[in-house]
């Protein structure tokens, strides 16, 4: 299964009912609905009404004055729905009276979606680079106290400064790594 990310243009022709789009969006979201209701319901009925109210309910949604604006949050929307829908239907069933805490457990995504997991990763390669290109006294004492959590003491000692000048360091150190991190964001450097 290959993650996709979503753009404004798609979610444009979504809202105008766009028929290529709109297949594409259901067949997308078809394969992981199914993988998530399988081990949730087994009558393959079952499956296919929250699969079509899930779609029927994310698309009037995206339709609607004020709906969804931000793209990136469509894979998000589409599982939020589908919960619902899953509980409606337990309700339904007679299954659920209170929520319970297992069921929540069960229900709720713990994992990054696709689009997180990206970001993460261009995120943690943007650090090590803005990194790199600071001054080697301020890539070492960064890298001491944040990334490797050691204890300021050991650092004072391994720098051979008193703690008082090691926070003013520390300041300068961030600040060099904000202003660089920064222009490369704005310069699309990523």
């Amino acid at each position: 299964m290959d993650f996709q990310a979503f753009d404004v243009s798609y979610l444009s022709k979504l809202r105008a009912g766009d028929a290529y789009t709109e297949q594409h969006f259901i067949g997308y979201f078809t394969e992981l609905i199914t993988l998530k209701l399988r081990s949730r319901l087994r009558a393959p009925e079952l499956i296919e009404d929250v699969k079509q109210e899930t779609f029927t309910r994310t698309l009037s949604l995206i339709r609607s004055d004020g709906g969804l604006r931000n793209a990136e949050r469509l894979g998000p929307l589409v599982n939020s729905i589908c919960n619902n829908v899953l509980m409606e239907q337990y309700r339904s069933l007679g299954r659920v009276g209170a929520l319970e805490d297992e069921l929540a457990e069960q229900l709720v995504e713990t994992k990054p979606d696709a689009l997180s997991m990206v970001i993460s990763h261009d995120t943690r390669d943007l650090v090590r680079r803005v990194l790199g290109d600071l001054k080697q006294r301020d890539q070492n004492l960064l890298r001491a106290v944040f990334l490797e959590e050691r204890d300021k003491e050991e650092v004072c000692r391994e720098m051979g400064v008193e703690r008082e000048y090691l926070r003013v360091l520390l300041h300068r150190a961030k600040g060099s790594f904000r202003e660089l991190y920064s222009r490369r964001l704005e310069a699309g450097k990523y």
